[in-house]
């Protein structure tokens, strides 16, 4: 059975790619139709609601943050999920209360669950480089 914060992650992650695919539609309405796709569990959703309402917040910058990481890749050739897993883990990134193992790692797995048999050893890469650009490792 998976960490009530680990489902959050999941379910963060499912709502940002929703909302950057449907980008008219509230991100309350996105989080509805995804707990009756996936069953309720008002915990889970409303840690992911609150993380990918901070992280749509802060989209720009985070992009910003995520372009200068990932050297030699420009942000639109970056897969959608591995751009949300990475604005995601950023987010957390600076969040003094998340162990910066503990965002990396989750990171990784979510690379590992939703995007491609790659994504793991890259978004390991560019949240290694943004982590110590952080003072967090």
């Amino acid at each position: 059975m998976l960490r009530i914060e680990t489902r959050a992650r999941a379910r963060a992650l499912q709502l940002l790619y929703s909302a950057e695919l449907q980008p008219d539609v509230r991100l309350g309405d996105l989080a509805g139709g995804l707990a009756r796709l996936t069953g309720p569990e008002p915990s889970v959703f409303e840690r992911a609601e609150a993380l990918a309402a901070g992280v749509q917040r802060d989209r720009e910058r985070l992009d910003g943050v995520v372009a200068r990481a990932a050297e030699n890749w420009r942000l639109e050739r970056i897969g959608v999920m591995e751009r949300n897993i990475l604005r995601l883990a950023i987010h957390e990134l600076e969040d003094p209360a998340v162990p910066p193992r503990v965002a990396i790692d989750e990171a990784v797995r979510l690379a590992g669950w939703f995007a491609g048999p790659r994504a793991p050893a890259f978004v390991n890469g560019v949240l290694d480089r943004v982590a110590r650009d952080l003072g967090r490792l």
